[in-house]
């Protein structure tokens, strides 16, 4: 058997869908956000980086840069192995703390990444409640997809952002079995926000647990930075609140929040903390300085989303496509085509030195093709204006729809 030929099969499908994805050579300047340096073909150019999940910058803050080093001068670069055997060190504790009173839990378990928090919280969190039952959203992402597998659970799936549809698969499931409703706060692709109250509203109404996704609202929103269920005041009746420290703390790493015996539970038993070593010390020591800053500066958040809504008002001043399901920081601009979206950022890249990457299926289903734009509170006025722009001249030039 040819194996190889298997794998060539696989990719060169991939690229006849149009879909297939290079990554770009970036060298970030550090304390210059969001500019680059673009590496390719033998050649450096200079561009504004608008698609980053780094939505305050906290990546490259001198609050977070000087916690790293400090970190790792004092507690050295690797963590040495497991939590269980000599992974953990005092930051991880200190960390772990700082994150549950962020979202006024008992207790808060630290992952490698969220991806890891969601399989790994999800997958035993159901293990563990015998014959439970999932009910998630539709549009969940990969990562509370592969936890609800993982578990092997019986899986209900619910229309987005559905209250009616997951009321009626609740009422048909017998009253006395364990139930866990998954979903997300903010849907990164779309940028709308889940019914998070009339959620929990059903859960109590059927004895269900919670686990909510928040990696794409912590430290965007909430007075704290605690994501959409702070700034609506229910963070206490979720059961698990799950967030990331790779997006608005700039970092890497995910965790959940919870109760503290659930949250020993799934230390206790979770393949996915128990076999992996931990986040090194100075992304931890990073992480708590990043935490504490984002908490206390509220100005952060309140810049961000004026960026936000500026680009957004100034994408329909200009007649460009903007996909208004979003009421969040995410800026999505449709596209409808994988060949097309490849297209446009190619050009945005080599004519006008702004990067963004096209998302195409199966990030999102196919026909719904976009740019997804990401403005930070370091995105000034000429930065959007040169985006707009730029926009407005690739959308003419490849002849792409435009607003209804």
């Amino acid at each position: 058997m040819n194996y190889e030929a298997f794998f060539r099969k696989s990719v060169g499908r991939i690229k006849g869908e149009g879909r297939y994805r290079v990554f770009a050579d970036l060298q970030r300047h550090a304390g210059n956000y969001p500019h680059a340096t673009n590496r390719r073909g033998g050649t450096a150019e200079e561009v504004v980086v608008w698609c980053s999940n780094d939505y305050l910058g906290m990546s490259q803050s001198p609050v977070v840069l000087d916690a790293l080093t400090e970190a790792a001068k004092t507690f050295g670069c690797g963590s040495g192995g497991t939590r269980n055997i000599a992974g953990t060190t005092h930051l991880h504790v200190v960390l772990e703390r700082e994150l549950a009173a962020l979202h006024g839990k008992e207790a808060a378990l630290l992952f490698t990444s969220g991806y890891v928090s969601n399989d790994a919280g999800i997958s035993t969190i159901a293990n563990l409640l015998p014959d439970c039952v999932i009910f998630s959203d539709a549009w969940n992402h990969a990562s509370m997809i592969a936890g609800i597998r993982n578990s092997r659970c019986e899986k209900r799936i619910y229309d987005h952002c559905d209250l009616g549809h997951l009321e009626r698969l609740l009422k048909a499931t017998p009253a006395d079995r364990p139930k866990l409703i998954v979903f997300e706060s903010v849907y990164s692709m779309d940028g709308d926000v889940s019914p998070i109250a009339g959620i929990c509203d059903l859960a109590d109404k059927y004895n269900a647990m919670t686990y909510i996704d928040e990696v794409h609202a912590v430290g965007l929103y909430g007075r704290n930075g605690g994501g959409i269920s702070e700034r609506e005041g229910i963070a206490h009746r979720l059961t698990v609140i799950e967030g990331t420290l790779a997006k608005g703390f700039g970092l890497s790493g995910g965790y959940i929040a919870g109760s503290a015996a659930l949250i020993d539970a799934v230390r206790s038993n979770a393949p996915g903390f128990i076999f992996t070593t931990t986040l090194p010390p100075p992304i931890v020591g990073a992480a708590i300085a990043s935490v504490r800053h984002v908490r206390e500066h509220n100005d952060l958040r309140v810049r961000h989303q004026e960026r936000a809504n500026k680009l957004k008002q100034m994408l329909r001043d200009a007649g460009l496509p903007l996909m208004e399901d979003s009421v969040t920081h995410v800026v999505p601009v449709l596209v409808g085509d994988p060949v097309l979206c490849k297209r446009a950022t190619d050009m945005l890249l080599a004519d006008f030195n702004i990067y963004i990457q096209p998302i195409n299926y199966p990030t999102v289903p196919k026909g719904t093709e976009r740019l997804r734009i990401t403005p930070t509170p370091l995105h000034a006025d000429p930065l959007m204006n040169d985006l707009v722009d730029a926009l407005c001249q690739v959308w003419g030039t490849l002849r792409l729809r435009n607003a209804a």
